[in-house]
């Protein structure tokens, strides 16, 4: 056709052109011969269908559905109130004072004294001080002898506190006056014969320092060291030196700590009471506590043991001590219900000065050891019985090696002291087991008020002693504090103790070289305590304190009455140097 053949002509030509172009090229010509031209074509292919087939064995057709909608108007009252943006009442948040000072007078010629000052040294560093005094001039009814005391002390202290770790230092002083008052009547004198005899006058001193450091991001956790010089008005001179520190290493994932402790304790008195010897003890306790923590969901247990080394100088005496510590507690229902239980031992240092504080109207003659706790153990359950209401109860059973018990010293009139009349208290040493059972209530009812109740049960069981000798068989108290105002306040404090075995001179006629004894018993008693106040500023508020409101002549110790109804008012000052 004659379009194929223009189009063939046409081919031909741009052939000869390009290769008339290319025969300037040096390379030896090539005779190309086209069989035919390259036409591709696409309308052969085979194209895939957009919608595939159906292969349902059941086919089934679409229903229409029809529908109308019934509208009803809905009559409403409701007339929408403009509303009014409320203010918050912002609350001032109240002031806190480095500094307060406190002072309270009383019946009985008591007298409060308390002042603390907080001194920012740097940003890091701050001194303080506090200062303690507490006395009443006696007067209790019936009483013959002298019954006045006092109680003072002061606490100096330097601290630091960085990135990394912190520690604090102190230094302190301490005195305290106290009388033997508690002259028995069976005792073989006459009024005038004590009053012109006996002086029941002790004065206790004690020296302290000491400091502790805690570091953050070490496996030496803490350490803290307390050494404390006691003194009295009869010669007695006593040491003590108090050392414990805390390591944590962290094991796979387990944390294992490891307390380890040094308590060092020497002391001298001009004679042991019976005899008219000198008194003179020293003691040296070594103990390494390992324990492991394992934290498991609700479950937290605690296995370690406690490893003594013991040594009494004075008998050239040493032996060691294995101590068992293990604790659990388990959340069975989140914090309303967990179950505990623990059995723990150690070696406890008992000192002069530590009976002193328990009573502080022994004699300068006691016999000073440590105390072995064998073992003690307990189970309880503690959690909430509300959001406001919680609970603690336990029962445990106690052993104890060598538990000082406090006992009557008989009279004595060849020594010729003023705590030698029947009036002061030794120790003796027994092997004590004590059952017991804790219970503790605690109300939260908002903000403005808590109450806290406590009960405890013992039944003592003892080797060579007829009975743990002044200890009571159950104890209980109440607390509780209401801010009534913003200005008022008050609160209360009721504690119950219950009957105690003690020692009475019921004969004045020697026997065997001493004073026949017997065995009375002294009454439970209640004390009822309370306080109000009243806030005049953040700076300035005033308070009235009440002791043995009901008034009741009662006996902490065989023969030591105590101050019966006691009233004392006083202000407090916070405040700021700058």
């Amino acid at each position: 056709m004659k379009f194929v053949s223009v189009k063939r002509s046409l081919f031909l030509c741009l052939f000869l052109v390009s290769g008339f172009a290319f025969a300037q090229d040096p390379i030896d010509s090539e005779t190309v011969t086209v069989v035919k031209p390259y036409s591709p074509s696409v309308r052969e292919a085979s194209k895939i269908k957009a919608v595939p087939g159906k292969a349902d064995s059941v086919s089934t057709t679409k229903k229409s559905v029809k529908y109308n909608i019934f509208s009803v108007p809905v009559a409403s009252t409701f007339t929408p109130v403009k509303g009014r943006a409320t203010r918050v009442e912002r609350v001032r948040p109240p002031k806190a004072y480095d500094n307060y000072a406190t002072l309270g007078l009383g019946n009985y010629t008591n007298v409060l004294a308390e002042f603390y000052s907080n001194i920012e040294v740097n940003r890091d560093q701050n001194f303080g001080v506090y200062l303690l005094h507490n006395s009443s001039q006696g007067g209790i009814d019936g009483v013959l002898l002298d019954n006045k005391f006092y109680d003072t002390s002061l606490n100096l202290n330097y601290g630091s506190k960085d990135r990394d770790y912190s520690w604090n230092t102190e230094l302190g002083v301490q005195h305290q006056l106290f009388n033997w008052y508690g002259i028995s009547e069976n005792v073989p004198m006459t009024d005038a014969e004590i009053l012109t005899t006996v002086d029941p006058q002790q004065n206790y001193y004690s020296v302290f320092g000491g400091g502790n450091i805690e570091l953050y991001d070490s496996f030496f956790k803490t350490a803290d060291l307390e050494i404390r010089q006691t003194g009295d008005a009869f010669g007695t001179s006593e040491q003590k030196v108090d050392l414990n520190s805390t390591l944590e290493f962290n094991i796979a994932d387990e944390l294992i700590t490891t307390d380890v402790q040094a308590n060092f304790v020497n002391g001298s008195m001009d004679r042991i009471y019976a005899e008219n010897v000198e008194n003179k003890y020293t003691f040296l306790n070594v103990g390494v506590t390992p324990s492991l923590l394992i934290l498991r969901n609700n479950l937290t247990l605690n296995i370690g043991a406690a490893f003594f080394y013991g040594l009494d100088t004075e008998n050239s005496d040493s032996n060691f001590y294995l101590y068992p510590k293990v604790t659990a507690s388990y959340k069975l229902a989140g914090d309303y219900f967990t179950p505990y239980a623990g059995l723990e031992g150690g070696l406890k240092q008992n000192s002069y000065y530590d009976f002193v504080q328990q009573n502080p109207h022994i004699s300068p003659t006691i016999m000073v050891a440590p105390t072995d706790n064998l073992y003690n153990f307990y189970l309880g359950a503690k959690g909430k019985l509300t959001n406001t209401v919680s609970y603690n109860f336990r029962g445990g059973y106690n052993a104890e090696d060598v538990k000082p018990l406090f006992v009557r010293n008989v009279y004595n009139p060849d020594i010729r002291e003023g705590y030698a009349y029947g009036n002061s208290f030794g120790v003796v040493y027994d092997n004590v087991k004590t059952l017991s059972f804790f219970a503790n209530i605690s109300l939260d009812v908002n903000d403005n008020f808590r109450l806290g109740i406590t009960g405890e049960f013992f039944d003592y069981d003892t080797d060579r002693e007829q009975e743990a000798w002044n200890l009571p068989n159950y104890t209980a108290e109440l607390t509780a504090d209401y801010q009534i105002t913003e200005k008022w306040y008050a609160g209360a404090n009721l504690f119950l103790v219950g009957e105690r075995e003690a020692m009475a001179i019921v004969d004045s006629r020697p026997v065997d070289g001493g004073i026949e004894r017997a065995f009375i018993t002294l009454d439970s008693y209640f004390d009822a305590n309370a306080h109000v106040g009243y806030r005049f500023n953040d700076q300035l508020s005033a308070f009235v304190k009440g002791s043995n409101l009901l008034n009741n002549d009662y006996q902490r110790w065989s023969d030591f009455q105590v101050q019966g109804i006691q009233v004392l008012g006083g202000v407090t000052y916070k405040f700021d140097y700058n």
